[in-house]
C-alpha cells in the first residue's frame, strides 16, 4: 500500500471515529439534559448540569472541530472534492453551522452548571435541562451522515465545469492530430 494511500485511509478512519464520536456524545448530552429534567432531587439536577458542561466542552466541542477537518482533508483527497457535489457542500456547512452554534452555546451551558452549583435547592428543581439545541443538533448531525452515506447526486457548477474538463481531456487523448502536408 502506497503511503498516500496509507494517509487517506488514516484519514478516512480518523473522521469516522471522531464523527460517529461526536453523534454518541450528543446522545449521552441528551440523556444528561433529560436525566436534570426528570431528576428526582437536587443533587442529581446539579450533577446532570456539571456532567453537560464537562461533555460539552471536553467532548463534544473536540470532536466537532475534529470532525469539521477531517471531513475538509477528505474530501480535498476524493474524488467527489470539496465544491464538486452538492451533497459535500451542504455536509460542509452543515457541520461547520453545527460547529459554530455549539460553540456559541457552550458558555449558556456553562452558565447554567454555575447557576445549578450555587442556585438554592427549593430553586434547582425547576431548573430542567438544556435540550433543546442537543436535540436539534443530533438531527442535524443525522441528516450528514445520511448524506455522506447516500451521495445524493448532482454537481455543482464548478463541478460540471471539472467533469467536461475531464471528458474533453480524455476524449483527446484517443485522436490523433492531422499532419501538415
Amino acid at each position: 500500500m502506497s503511503v498516500a494511500a496509507w494517509l487517506r485511509k488514516l484519514t478516512l478512519v480518523t473522521h469516522l471515529t471522531v464523527s460517529l464520536g461526536w453523534i454518541g456524545a450528543v446522545m449521552v448530552y441528551v440523556a444528561l439534559g433529560i436525566w436534570a429534567v426528570r431528576a428526582p432531587d437536587v443533587e442529581t439536577v446539579r450533577s446532570a448540569w456539571a456532567a453537560m458542561e464537562l461533555t460539552g466542552w471536553y467532548v463534544i466541542v473536540p470532536l466537532a472541530v475534529a470532525a469539521l477537518v477531517t471531513g475538509v482533508v477528505i474530501s480535498l483527497g476524493t474524488p467527489w472534492g470539496l465544491f464538486r457535489h452538492y451533497w459535500v457542500l451542504f455536509s460542509l456547512g452543515l457541520t461547520a453551522f453545527s460547529t459554530v452554534i455549539l460553540v456559541l452555546h457552550m458558555p449558556s451551558v456553562s452558565a447554567g452548571a454555575a447557576m445549578a452549583r450555587t442556585m438554592d435547592s427549593s430553586h434547582l428543581s425547576g431548573m430542567g435541562g438544556d435540550l433543546f439545541h442537543p436535540s436539534v443538533g443530533l438531527v442535524v448531525l443525522l441528516i450528514v451522515a445520511v448524506l455522506n452515506v447516500y451521495k445524493p447526486r448532482g454537481l455543482t457548477p464548478y463541478g460540471w465545469r471539472k467533469a467536461e474538463q475531464r471528458r474533453r481531456a480524455t476524449s483527446l487523448v484517443g485522436t490523433v492530430p492531422e499532419q501538415a502536408s
